[in-house]
């Protein structure tokens, strides 16, 4: 039933309650929409100029914009400005005016106006849905007076305020206009963010948020459920062009796509609605990749959408059209959407709502109409039309008004329309408390507005207050759709607050069927796992895209990752494809490796046997053999061994500044001293059986055995000490790329080729002096053994230099302590072993007979072997006869090692036996 027709000629015309004739056939189960067509249809010729037909007197008149209607019939073909007829009876629109007005009747009884003696009365428009009606409606009605014989008083007064209107279109329209004299607009469900420009829209406000919050929440709930990848339907127009527009804003910096756009044209009389909703339902059957869809349409949009993909659907799979479907304010709460609707056909909903009040006083005012009573309409002729139009026939009832009306409550839009009045009633009141408010013009639309804007109000003892932007932001409620006994209802799941960007879950059980969506997957491109990282072809959706393994050295620790990260190479490294850096293992030769086990088993081995061949010679230093073994010297070879078997040990273990410095010089000076003890002992063999008296005279001059090894360690000393002064070992890392190997770095290879080198001279010098004297008696001749020592010393060492320079890794200090193991080793088996096997198992040979009988033996083979003659030149001392006398002569004396460490005076033949 259209209660009011269209606006022309600068008057509303209205039907007459005795022009209306329903035909007998009609039957109570016609519905409000059916009697409605019936009643365009016989009087859409008709017109009147009595007047709006909507109104109620009072002190104060407030105007109220709703779409009753949802379209014109824009089947027109005159250029004569014209009202065109409304169509398409809304019930939802009819619920809204009497929210209006069940809030107005209810707040003129409160205190607040009866304290101040105001009543407020109304004027309701029908804004069709459409500009140019609402505007026509504002400008001829709302803001001028029709003052004629027999009319309302109140048709007399111009509006103080207006409520409405639905549409965000609509609302900008009549924002412009009232803006020219400030008259105070208050919607109750216009969401478009641009209202919010208080230089553009200063008379506009609204008891609900804008469409940023909306959008914003969206894009939230998308990133909790991980859909990036979705289609987004909307109505033509400011409303929906700018929800598009923000939503696409919020989320692009979320990295969530809009696969796709459909924008369907505003007026759902338009022939070209239905190709659009034929081409938008097979674009969403066409990207089932695309599981989730944003809508912003219009209610009859979504149903005949809804109707074209069960169409499309028709003998294929269900899975093919079922979507997410995530709905705005404008529909989500919308009966006539879920009107006829299997919730299995579509998927699922998911809805934005205004946050609901208590609906207990609209409820109480349905009832009462639903009773029927007359004297409760009293004097509202909009009611009486109501009722009377609808219950003209005998057998119709009340109830089955009501109940299609309660069918389409909307809690939030309600509560919106019902804070709207309160605002302006709030406003009146605090006006009029100090002001005669009665005489038609004294209270002006600015003022009210002024107040509006600075002051609090009350509803139901909660207080709320426009914000700088004339909004009331409460959040939202999000809904889910769900079946129940072959009906759909709508579940408050959770509530969203735009201050924090964050969603607060309210229902335990609904909560867990909302989080089954997380299921449900609406991407591009599958997720890249850890280790993958996006690449986006030129031109494409960045939401569409490959998985890339990333690179060694790279990993990512997430999933889709715009980009892999960067090891740290210096202490990580990570494989290709890794979520995750590995520290690089710390590799140096350590303790538990089996082979430095092996080296030190040696080394301590090495140190026992010094210090037990150190214990028997000092046990039996009064025999021959260690006498002739060099005393004292013995001691001190034996010593520097144990430093050297030391420093070898010093190359195991993690190492520190202190070990690498340590280890090289204490191997140093220790074998520097061993091999110069050898050498003063090759030189005193040698020395001690030269035939030649002049040549003998002059080297035992120089002979000075602890000046001899004081140089020689002195000047080993001087190389060390300059090496760690100017560039001195330390620990270093060797960076591979799995590993760090931690080593000692010699600091300056030249100064380490010189220790070793000085090292390898002294060696030298030993193996050639002790290769001259190797027939030299048994008994007294080291020679042979000092060369065997000294040869595997300079083969060793020979040998370890390649080898050292061409080798790397974590067995390069083992290639070291092996041959230092091997020099030692040489030189306690070859100079010390043989002695010992003496004194323990030879104990005869360890006796001065033993050594006399050596003596001569070695004195009647060397004189056997002389077969020239004497030189005449040639002393008698000279001959092996004399030998052999001096030798016997000084057989029993007890200076066989007279001199040998002294060097203080010429060495004698005798002091070297």
């Amino acid at each position: 039933m259209r209660i009011v027709e269209s606006v022309g000629g600068g008057k509303v015309k209205m039907l007459k309650q005795e022009s209306i004739t329903l035909p007998e056939e009609i039957s109570l189960r016609i519905s409000l929409r059916t009697v409605e067509e019936h009643l365009e249809t016989e009087h859409a010729a008709k017109t009147d100029t009595s007047g709006p037909g909507i109104t109620a007197p009072g002190d104060i008149i407030i105007g109220g914009i709703f779409p009753i209607h949802e379209d014109v019939d824009r089947n027109n073909s005159s250029f004569a400005p014209q009202a065109q007829p409304c169509i398409r009876f809304q019930e939802t629109g009819l619920l809204r005016a009497l929210a209006m007005i069940s809030a107005i009747e209810a707040i003129n009884e409160s205190p607040l106006m009866t304290n101040v003696n105001i009543t407020l009365g109304y004027r309701i428009l029908d804004s069709c849905a459409d500009v140019t009606t609402a505007l026509r409606a504002v400008i001829n009605s709302a803001l001028q007076t029709n003052c004629h014989e027999g009319h309302d008083t109140s048709l007399c007064k111009s509006v103080t305020a207006i409520i409405g209107a639905s549409h965000s279109e609509v609302s900008i329209a009549i924002a412009r206009h009232l803006t020219l004299k400030m008259v105070p607009q208050i919607s109750y469900s216009s969401t478009a963010i641009i209202l919010s420009d208080k230089n553009r829209f200063p008379a506009f406000m609204r008891t609900i948020p804008n469409d940023d919050y909306q959008t914003a929440a969206m894009v939230s709930l998308l990133s909790t459920f991980g859909w990036n990848w979705v289609g987004f339907v909307t109505t033509d127009g400011d409303y929906g062009r700018s929800a598009l527009d923000h939503f696409v804003t919020h989320a692009s910096k979320k990295g969530i796509c809009v696969a796709f756009r459909s924008i369907l044209p505003q007026s759902v009389a338009n022939e070209a609605v239905y190709n659009a909703i034929k081409e938008t339902a097979k674009t969403i059957y066409d990207n089932p990749k695309v599981q989730v869809i944003i809508s912003f349409a219009k209610p009859t949009h979504m149903t005949y959408l809804y109707e074209e993909l069960k169409t499309l659907r028709s003998g294929q799979n269900m899975e093919a059209v079922r979507r997410v479907w995530l709905a705005s304010d404008s529909w989500s709460s919308s009966s006539s959407v879920r009107e006829n609707l299997i919730l299995e056909d579509i998927g699922y909903v998911i809805g934005f709502t205004f946050k609901s009040g208590d609906l207990t006083s609209l409820n109480e005012y349905l009832s009462k109409l639903e009773e029927a009573q007359h004297h409760f309409m009293g004097y509202n002729s909009f009611l009486r039309k109501v009722y009377m139009r609808l219950n003209s026939s005998n057998s119709s009832t009340n109830a089955e008004l009501v109940n299609k009306i309660r069918d389409n409550t909307n809690a939030g839009i309600v509560f919106s329309i019902e804070m709207a009045v309160s605002a302006i009633a709030h406003a009146v009141a605090s006006i009029c408390w100090n002001t005669e408010c009665k005489t038609h013009g004294t209270l002006q639309p600015w003022e009210v507005l002024k107040t509006l804007r600075k002051q609090e109000f009350k509803l139901r003892e909660k207080s709320y207050k426009f914000d700088s932007r004339g909004d009331i932001n409460l959040g939202y409620d999000v809904t889910m759709w769900k079946s129940e006994e072959g009906n759909i209802i709508s579940d408050t799941v959770a509530e969203y607050y735009q201050h924090n960007n964050s969603f607060t879950y309210t229902n335990h059980s609904t909560t867990l069927q909302f989080f089954d969506f997380q299921h449900i997957i609406s991407k591009c491109s599958n997720s890249c796992i850890p280790g993958e990282f996006k690449k986006t072809a030129e031109g494409q959706h960045t939401c569409c895209y490959q998985c890339i393994n990333c690179t060694e050295n790279y990993y990512s620790n997430n999933t889709d990752m715009d980009q892999c990260l960067s090891c740290d190479t210096k202490k990580e490294w990570s494989p290709e494809g890794s979520s995750r850096c590995i520290p690089k293992a710390l590799l140096f030769f350590s303790w538990q490796d089996s082979f430095a086990v092996v080296l030190l088993s040696l080394s301590a081995l090495g140190i026992v046997l010094s210090l037990l061949v150190s214990a028997l010679f000092l046990h039996q230093h009064e025999t021959p053999v260690v006498k002739a073994a060099g005393g004292p010297l013995s001691q001190i070879i034996l010593f520097s061994l144990v430093i050297s078997y030391i420093s070898a040990v010093l190359f195991i273990g993690q190492p520190n500044s202190f070990q690498c410095k340590a280890r090289q010089v204490l191997f140093g000076i220790s074998f520097t001293l061993c091999v110069s003890c050898i050498l003063v002992k090759t030189l005193k063999t040698v020395l001690a059986f030269q035939f030649n008296p002049a040549l003998q005279a002059i080297l035992g001059k120089y002979y000075w055995p602890s000046a001899i090894i004081a140089i020689c360690v002195g000047l080993q000393g001087v190389i060390c000490i300059c090496w760690l002064v100017l560039k001195s070992p330390d620990k270093s890392i060797t960076q591979n790329p799995t590993t760090l190997l931690q080593y000692c770095h010699e600091g300056s290879y030249w100064a380490f080729g010189v220790m070793l080198g000085y090292i390898a001279v002294l060696a030298f010098v030993c193996f050639i002096c002790a290769f001259k004297g190797r027939k030299l008696p048994h008994q007294y001749n080291e020679a042979k053994f000092i060369t065997l020592s000294m040869l595997l010393y300079l083969i060793s060492w020979l040998i370890f230099v390649p080898i050292y320079v061409t080798t790397s890794g974590v067995y390069l200090p083992a290639v070291e302590m092996v041959v230092i193991l091997i020099s030692n080793y040489a030189v306690l088996t070859a100079h010390f072993f043989p002695k010992c096997y003496t004194v323990l198992f030879k104990k005869e040979r360890n006796t001065q007979s033993a050594f006399r009988r050596n003596l001569y033996d070695y004195s009647s083979k060397v004189t056997d072997l002389v077969s020239i003659p004497p030189s005449p030149s040639v002393t008698t001392a000279n001959t092996p006869e004399a030998v052999v006398a001096n030798c016997r002569e000084e057989s029993s004396s007890t200076s066989l090692h007279t001199g040998s460490t002294t060097g203080h005076t010429p060495l004698r033949r005798t002091a070297s036996i």
